[in-house]
């Protein structure tokens, strides 16, 4: 056991301190560029003290941006992934953990290896995929010349295809599987007393019984920390929509933040620019709010015991 000295604890909490000073401190710039009228942006020596323009750059930020249909956009986008990732992550991790298949420890650690693959390495497939979805099941009938044989019988030729650009399937479909999530379920679901399990057995109840009754309301706690986690992910996307999408229509709120930057010819207007960054991160920073307990508490690995 170790005993904790104060030389200790003044160590732990200069360096918590500094930690907390260097994540508050570019928020409060932000805060403050957004404050200010375009005159005093830039000026010697800067300033560091909120000015009275906050209020009145935020609506001009809002109203050049077009935030209030990429707003909408945004929550789609963002509400649809968190679902999808939940319901395809707690399946993945309860198949994983409470059956037994032929290379269940291969398949599980070939999901787990996507981790180390972020979306940037996979953009150049993910793309070829969303922009036709059935390609690989077209390959599949060339490869098996099925597609020849149906052209031969009725001199119609087959081909697959499914556009998912410029569309919310395509911004949100590609993002929902998840390997953060199975393996937060998986851990979580291994927590489970095996005797939980074995009474459920006793008492008749199957295994989608055991998943709906038991398993998935004590994952509560899990589900929040990874519902507020793809939630911040899903809304800062940016590249993914910024590939996917064409239509203006279908523009992000992230997106929309871009066209508040001031171009080559342009005067800047970091102002608006800031006061813009303060609106689109809005949001998150409600939703972690809202749910910070059950966030720590997955998070800490609240488990079954």
């Amino acid at each position: 056991m170790i005993e904790r000295t104060p030389v200790l604890n003044i160590l732990t909490y200069l360096v918590m301190i500094s930690g907390v000073i260097g994540m508050a401190l570019p928020i409060y710039l932000v805060v403050v560029t957004a404050s200010l009228p375009v005159e005093r942006i830039g000026q010697t020596p800067p300033a560091f003290l909120p000015g009275g323009e906050l209020f009145t750059n935020l609506a001009t930020a809002f109203e050049r941006s077009g935030f209030a249909d990429q707003f909408m956009n945004s929550l789609t986008m963002a509400v649809t992934i968190v679902i999808g990732k939940i319901v395809l992550s707690t399946m993945t991790a309860f198949a994983i953990t409470y059956f037994r298949f032929p290379l269940k420890g291969l398949v599980f650690w070939a999901i787990f290896v996507t981790l180390m693959l972020p979306l940037e390495v996979r953009i150049v497939p993910t793309y070829a995929v969303a922009a036709n979805a059935l390609e690989p099941f077209q390959q599949i009938l060339d490869w098996l010349y099925i597609s020849d044989a149906i052209a031969a019988v009725t001199s119609i030729r087959v081909r697959l295809e499914w556009n998912l650009l410029d569309s919310f399937t395509g911004l949100t479909l590609p993002l929902m599987a998840t390997a953060t999530g199975t393996f937060l379920y998986r851990q979580f679901f291994l927590s489970i007393p095996n005797e939980l399990a074995d009474a459920a057995k006793v008492d008749g109840a199957g295994a989608f019984r055991f998943f709906v009754d038991i398993a998935w309301p004590l994952s509560r706690t899990t589900t929040a920390a990874l519902a507020i986690i793809m939630f911040i992910s899903g809304w800062n996307q940016y590249l993914w929509p910024l590939l996917i999408t064409t239509d203006p229509s279908m523009h992000t709120v992230v997106m929309g933040l871009s066209q508040l930057l001031p171009g080559a010819d342009q005067r800047p207007e970091w102002n608006i620019a800031m006061a813009g960054a303060l609106i689109v991160m809005l949001p998150p920073v409600l939703v972690v709010f809202a749910m910070h307990r059950l966030f720590i508490k997955g998070l800490m690995g609240g488990g079954a015991h």
